[in-house]
């Protein structure tokens, strides 16, 4: 266990750990098994000792997750949008689709940003909107705003838990990777319960017809 300590104070201490964060970001965007998120978490722990600087830990996650969102976005414009011209125009899948690009261009920006903290389901998201080319500008407007508060949070998430067990960095690490989780499961609740109060109870559509017996 100290030789695993002493390998990440020596990896956090090391000026490449910036780039090992934006690439780790960056690849976090469209191929969503990159632990993005536990590496800045790390790294913010690591911060609250004084190295790495946490100020370059948010601006290096954010600009990666920034990155990495707009490739997801160019690779759902490209290869999404021939699937999407594929579906049968009255499939389930269409009509689904169709909701989905109607529930983007009404709140899109708060889809995006909520995504960012459900496991897999920013990639979602972003493929989703090149596929229905949800506008270049906006995206990307929505999408610094939701990267960057996505950096902040999980740096400070890290640094909080390095900043309650300073000289034990282990525990800090795994204060840290709890509370991510627990935000995590919150919003994953939120979004159930709306789901389930939109659905809500089947109401027929029209009034049952009663039989009388015939004299």
């Amino acid at each position: 266990m100290m030789d695993l300590l002493d390998l990440l104070h020596q990896t956090m201490s090391s000026p490449w750990v910036y780039l090992a964060i934006f690439t780790i970001a960056v690849l976090d965007g469209f191929f969503p098994v990159v632990p993005s998120e536990t590496a800045v978490i790390t790294a913010g722990v690591f911060a609250a000792s004084g190295a790495p600087y946490l100020p370059a830990v948010i601006l290096v996650a954010a600009v990666g997750a920034l990155v990495g969102d707009h490739i997801s976005y160019a690779i759902g414009r490209g290869g999404g949008t021939r699937l999407l011209d594929r579906l049968p125009p009255d499939g389930r899948r269409r009509a689904a689709v169709e909701r989905a690009r109607r529930g983007i261009a009404a709140r899109g920006g708060l889809i995006l940003t909520v995504a960012r903290y459900v496991p897999g389901g920013r990639t979602a998201v972003t493929l989703t909107m090149g596929a229905i080319h949800y506008p270049r500008r906006r995206f990307l407007a929505f999408d610094a705003l939701a990267a960057g508060s996505w950096g902040l949070y999980s740096a400070l998430v890290g640094y909080l838990g390095g900043m309650a067990f300073e000289q034990d960095p282990l525990r800090g690490l795994l204060l840290g990777l709890g509370l991510a989780l627990t935000v995590t499961l919150v919003v994953e609740v939120v979004r159930w319960l709306g789901r389930h109060r939109l659905s809500g109870p089947s109401v027929p559509t029209t009034a049952p017809v009663s039989r009388t017996p015939a004299r």
